[in-house]
């Protein structure tokens, strides 16, 4: 023994330590990576990747990305969907989660099989599509809202389990005082799950902002294009110069401006712009984990543990 620490677990504790190191170096260093080669000149990046500084800085495809009108565009689609889609997506997924959780309501087989069964299988992209065309949201900007209003099964599940962790007799108090549903909802069972809600509002809103899927299949104007989308098509044009030059649609105008720009200025390069606008696209996220961090842990598994 030494120190109070048997030998074995100073070498376990320190593998533990090399582990987690590694891990963060993993993790963190291509997000490190992409911004160190986004703040060089473009010409010089031609000599090789840079690893730890830039070795000659510039803002200039940062710059460039944030003053091109088709980034701001779609910047700001994917904001405003990922807000509303997050806001109403947790308030009715945690409306219909405490109906769910209430052992009085009727039909809840029913509900579990359907829940469950969506779960593991969908329509399919083609009746998706002949859907959402059907009912008139192809190509508008509700094609972002409402097929994404309830955040799916899983959310569910989580939400269930903290319901039911609260006490029985806070429900039975309330009602007792003339509480209905809705005041119970909102006034007991919304504070007392803020947790799980801020949890489920950070997995929802990088699942929305980082979604470039139903923009590729759902809509085909460049005023809906979403940032995400917007950064692929800068990227499978930058993979194809020849192509560049000589193909030009409406579908990736914002696209076809900041490979023009490009190519007109040496600090300036299709890979740096494309880093650049990577980058830019993750900073909202990344702003967004650090303030509901201390959320997570308790939120997701708030409901397991039974006392």
């Amino acid at each position: 023994m030494v120190g109070g620490r048997s030998w074995r677990e100073r070498i376990f504790n320190v593998t533990n330590v090399v582990i987690m190191i590694a891990i963060m170096i993993v993790t963190i260093y291509p997000f490190w990576f992409s911004v160190v080669n986004s703040l060089n000149t473009g010409d010089n990046l031609v000599r090789g990747p840079i690893f730890a500084w830039p070795r000659e800085f510039t803002w200039a495809s940062w710059a460039t990305v944030m003053s091109d009108p088709g980034m701001l565009k779609a910047a700001w689609v994917s904001g405003s969907r990922t807000v509303i889609v997050t806001v109403i997506s947790i308030l009715y997924t945690a409306m219909f989660t405490y109906a769910f959780s209430r052992t009085y309501l009727k039909g809840k087989k029913w509900y579990v099989i359907i829940g469950f069964t969506s779960m593991y299988f969908s329509g399919g992209l083609i009746p998706s599509f002949m859907l959402l065309n059907w009912l008139g949201l192809y190509d508008t900007y509700w094609v972002y809202i409402i097929p994404a209003l309830f955040g799916g099964f899983w959310n569910v599940i989580i939400f269930n389990a903290n319901f039911k962790a609260i006490p029985e007799a806070l429900f039975e108090s309330a009602k007792m005082d003339g509480a209905n549903e809705y005041t119970i909802f909102f006034r007991i069972v919304i504070p007392l799950s803020k947790p799980v809600l801020a949890a489920l509002s950070v997995f929802t809103a990088v699942g929305v902002w980082n979604d470039y899927g139903a923009t590729l299949y759902f809509t085909q104007s460049a005023d809906l294009q979403t940032l995400q989308y917007l950064i692929l098509k800068l990227i499978q044009s930058s993979n194809a110069i020849e192509q560049m030059a000589t193909v030009a649609g409406a579908n990736n105008a914002a696209v076809e401006a900041l490979y023009s720009r490009a190519q007109g200025a040496g600090t300036v390069t299709a890979r740096t712009l494309q880093l650049a606008a990577m980058v830019i696209s993750s900073i909202p996220m990344v702003i967004m984990y650090p303030f509901a961090q201390k959320f997570f842990i308790k939120g997701v598994l708030l409901g397991s543990i039974k006392e």
